[in-house]
């Protein structure tokens, strides 16, 4: 069995785009996997595709091999987009592999450890106040809103859900806190304020109030701060119980100064590729939580970094806030890792998403692992064809 052909596709998914790989062998075996070129990876596909001719007639099956290939391929430039292209041709080779063997990809691994994984409801009111539209919900604008859907997501059977900092605007309606991301003045210089404290006060209080003091709350601060920030929130969040504060920063040597002083775990690393980027947070002992982006690492080199990780007794939970086979793919990672915390998932977005991929079967705040073949869902091609990115 040979590699004979590789297809990028996008889709329309509202405020952003849903992009899948197709690999084909020779003998008609398809693997898929899902990528993401929104939030600062725009191109991604021309770089799968430039990569293509280089796996063209290779074994799907001895994926680890190809994968140490267009690493070596791509040596003098490696990470970025590189490095996510390689995750996305290598994601779907372990679902050809899986499917050619008649197993899960999970059993490609030795798993699963697990088969009902913990999840948390992310972008909790996020979403709401900034794509209401495109999700067809009502929108957010207020701290009552805001703890009316929170005794919701408690009342679905959640136990956890993870928010954003959300502050009033000049109308009095909520907006998302992002000067890290250039929605709205604040960068390049990233300083905090006592009204800003003040206001990340209110909303924490009212999710608290709301869900009572069992069910945990994520709060995720992005690359919003610089440490100094950070700190002064890390102090802030003290009395909300927080399950973790999510941080991402680029300097160990600084988030460990963070850890060392916050109230709560500190989960980061969701933006870093591969073991070597991994290790100096490590050696630093920089954050509780390591998070995992798999569709940007691919599964494989994922599983080394949680493996990396357990050595310095650090947890892992993955980056998930993509579409249904990103939540496969996932959902594989956190169900064979041994030193697993909790997975995230998106539970808003476009009504039609759950058309390019089956939607995740999740009972009692637990994702409920697929036993299927490769990823353990179908991919819906015409569906995603119809929903061309215009």
């Amino acid at each position: 069995m040979k590699i004979a052909r590789l297809e990028t596709l996008r889709a329309d998914a509202g405020w952003r785009i849903f992009s899948f790989l197709k690999v084909t062998t020779d003998d008609g075996l398809i693997g898929w996997s899902e990528y993401s070129e929104s939030f600062g990876s725009a191109g991604l596909s021309s770089v799968i595709e430039s990569l293509a001719p280089l796996v063209i007639g290779r074994d799907p099956t001895r994926w680890e091999e190809v994968t140490a290939w267009l690493q070596v391929m791509t040596r003098q430039s490696r990470g970025g987009l590189n490095q996510q292209a390689i995750a996305a041709i290598e994601n779907a080779l372990l679902d050809i592999a899986a499917r050619a063997r008649g197993i899960s990809v999970a059993a490609l691994f030795g798993g699963p450890i697990r088969t009902q994984i913990p999840v948390y409801w992310s972008h909790f009111a996020s979403y709401r106040v900034r794509n209401a539209a495109h999700m067809g919900v009502p929108v957010i604008r207020s701290r009552a809103d805001v703890a009316r859907h929170a005794a919701e997501v408690k009342d679905r059977g959640f136990r956890a859900l993870k928010t954003n900092i959300l502050v009033p605007g000049p109308d009095g309606a909520l907006f998302q806190y992002s000067p890290g991301f250039g929605r709205h003045a604040g960068w390049p210089e990233l300083n905090w304020d006592n009204r800003l404290l003040a206001e990340l006060k209110a909303h924490l209080r009212s999710i608290r109030d709301a869900v009572g003091p069992e069910m945990g709350i994520h709060l995720d601060t992005n690359f919003h701060f610089r440490t100094e920030g950070f700190q002064r929130v890390a102090e802030a969040v003290a009395p909300y119980d927080l399950t973790w504060l999510e941080i991402d920063s680029h300097d160990p040597a600084a988030l460990a100064t963070i850890k060392r002083m916050a109230p709560c775990p500190v989960a980061s690393c969701e933006t870093l590729h591969g073991r070597r980027e991994f290790r100096p947070f490590l050696e630093q002992y920089a954050m509780d939580v390591g998070i995992v982006d798999v569709i940007w690492n691919g599964l494989g080199e994922s599983m080394k970094i949680a493996s990396f990780c357990d050595v310095y007794e650090v947890n892992c939970a993955p980056h998930n806030f993509y579409g249904n086979l990103c939540t496969a793919i996932s959902a594989t990672f956190s169900a064979c890792i041994p030193n697993f915390r909790v997975m995230e998932i998106d539970i808003d977005s476009v009504a039609w998403r759950d058309e390019f991929t089956s939607a995740p079967r999740i009972e009692d705040g637990a994702l409920v692992l697929s036993e299927g073949p490769g990823w353990g869902v179908e991919v819906n091609e015409a569906a995603i064809r119809a929903r061309p990115v215009t």
